[in-house]
């Protein structure tokens, strides 16, 4: 990935996933920030700039989905890049976004 702000996206999710220790401060508001409706429209911008659309669909209140499909008009489910389930919109946002970005990598 030779985009910077890709670069950006794929540090600060990667630092997202690590536990929260209670003396950094530093990883308290990355996920503070990341942890939010606000976090997922920037990662959702982020991911759209690597040519990435993003479907989240909730399930009543045991989570959600979110889908990230390759830049397009049409997204059968089969056309996917990366999916993630979790408790929170956000989580499954990173998670997925995390994931196809790491499939996106010429590193795999």
């Amino acid at each position: 990935m030779s985009d910077q702000r890709g670069r950006l996206l794929v540090a600060a999710l990667g630092f997202a996933g690590l536990p929260r220790p209670s003396y950094d401060r530093a990883l308290w508001a990355l996920r503070f920030w990341l942890d939010s409706w606000r976090g997922i429209g920037d990662v959702e911008r982020g991911m759209a700039r690597q040519g990435f659309d993003l479907q989240l669909t909730r399930y009543d209140e045991k989570g959600g989905r979110a889908t990230f499909y390759t830049t397009g008009m049409e997204h059968p489910i089969t056309s996917a890049k990366a999916s993630a389930w979790e408790g929170t919109p956000w989580h499954a946002v990173q998670g997925a976004a995390r994931d196809a970005l790491r499939q996106a990598s010429p590193d795999g």
